[in-house]
């Protein structure tokens, strides 16, 4: 039941994640255009059907864990995982460093999926990819909703994305949205912006 660009798209615009405005990333970038996951997510079944790309595309992959960033990307990797059978754990930070909490772990050569919500720059992706590997534990691949990136971002795995997308963002000392100054900077993440 694998999902067009489109109809992911016509998700997003039906539940008003497709936010317009000026908006501060997460990786500290501004952008005229915000996916906001969580609203999607909220809908089990637009959950369902939008993982079910992600699930589809690695099913025949050797996987044993799936694992996610918080806070985005723990309902897309217990939902891929519960459509492959397998277990989810998700990483998180404290003191502001990626790590793996509350009792999860990976053993040497366990096959790992990484899940996110949305990739920009890929930097939580990029995080979780190292704690994986500082386990000697192996990921397979990664698998994602929205890529901002049109493709760019390129995590050395085989990856997949619902929705492809690109999204131009600007450094903050030259977004033009700024320089207008009609529109107000919001945040609407879960994480505070990288300085």
């Amino acid at each position: 039941m694998s999902l067009s660009d489109k109809e992911v798209l016509n998700i997003f615009t039906k539940t008003e994640a497709l936010l317009s405005g000026h908006f501060l990333l997460t990786s500290g970038r501004h952008s005229d255009k915000y996916f906001q996951c969580a609203k999607v997510l909220q809908y089990p079944n637009y959950t369902e059907q939008i993982c079910s790309n992600i699930a589809e595309y690695f099913r025949d992959f050797e996987i044993d864990t799936v694992i996610a960033p918080a806070m985005g990307g723990i309902i897309v990797g217990n939902e891929v995982a519960r459509q492959l059978g397998k277990h989810s754990i998700f990483t998180e930070r404290e003191d502001k460093v990626m790590t793996l909490r509350r009792g999860f772990s990976l053993e040497p050569g366990e096959k790992v999926l990484v899940c996110e919500d949305v990739v920009t720059t890929g930097g939580s992706v990029f995080e979780v990819i190292e704690i994986v590997k500082s386990l000697s534990a192996e990921v397979v691949g990664v698998g994602f909703i929205v890529d901002r990136s049109n493709g760019k971002v390129n995590f050395g795995y085989p990856q997949k994305s619902t929705l492809t997308v690109e999204v131009i963002s600007y450094p903050p000392d030259d977004c033009p949205l700024c320089k207008e100054n009609k529109i107000s900077l919001v945040k609407p993440g879960s994480r505070k912006a990288e300085k």
